[in-house]
């Protein structure tokens, strides 16, 4: 798709286009709408422009310097420069985006090791400390297709 101008569009047209699009993304209920729909919208290449301008204000946040991030991301001075010009001028979105996917991988990591924990002693736990005693028996249940967890 061809780079579009803002310049060239009248501001009731673009204020009709933004508000279709801040309205279809406000819709959308879940991760899983989310991923599908920004799959269907954007390239892959427009994707992980995107993605890697959040991966850099996510860097400039933690302090990381800029050398180091155009390095590791293979970025120019000059996307990094944008981007924090964003970060201190803008609304707060990148902040606030950054902030929420902080906290989303922090419930991720808790919730994984909460379901990853077993008790001492139970079915579990002897099955993942002495994994080469149930060989046998994990291999006949896959053969049966068996799952003790309904």
């Amino acid at each position: 798709m061809p780079k579009v101008d803002p310049r060239a569009i009248d501001s009731n047209s673009k204020m009709k286009y933004l508000d279709l699009l801040w309205t279809s993304i406000a819709q959308l209920e879940n991760r899983e709408e989310t991923k599908i729909f920004f799959k269907d919208l954007l390239s892959e290449s427009e994707a992980l422009m995107l993605a890697r301008r959040i991966e850099i204000a996510k860097r400039l946040i933690e302090g990381e310097s800029y050398e180091t991030i155009a390095r590791e991301l293979k970025v120019g001075m000059d996307t990094i420069n944008r981007v924090q010009r964003w970060l201190i001028s803008g609304s707060g979105g990148y902040e606030k985006a950054v902030n929420g996917f902080k906290k989303e991988l922090n419930w991720r990591f808790v919730k994984s090791s909460i379901q990853n924990k077993n008790k001492p002693y139970s079915f579990d736990w002897l099955k993942q400390k002495y994994p080469m005693q149930f060989l046998l028996f994990n291999l006949s249940l896959r053969n049966f297709n068996i799952s003790l967890n309904p």
